[in-house]
């Protein structure tokens, strides 16, 4: 599987990481409050830990739509297509 975001390549600027992944974060449809969580958290410590937050948000939005969040089986089917067209 070829994963949509990757923080490799990025450049390694904190503020460059944290724009990426907040992008990332608005394409995906997460919240402008759950944006400005991840910036909380990744400004929370030092640069490790930035890095560990972001990514942390990068695979979260890498995730395929997983079955139980969608009301019916044909629902979660389209959201899996939509998923693997992009």
């Amino acid at each position: 599987m070829k994963r949509k975001y990757s923080l490799v390549g990025v450049d390694g600027n904190a503020y460059s990481l944290m724009a990426y992944t907040a992008n990332a974060m608005k394409r995906e449809g997460y919240s402008q409050d759950d944006v400005k969580a991840m910036y909380e958290l990744a400004k929370s410590g030092d640069y490790n830990n930035l890095i560990c937050v972001c990514d942390s948000f990068i695979q979260q939005c890498n995730q395929v739509p997983v079955r139980g969040q969608y009301e019916s089986e044909e629902d979660h089917g389209r959201a899996v297509a939509e998923y693997w067209e992009e």
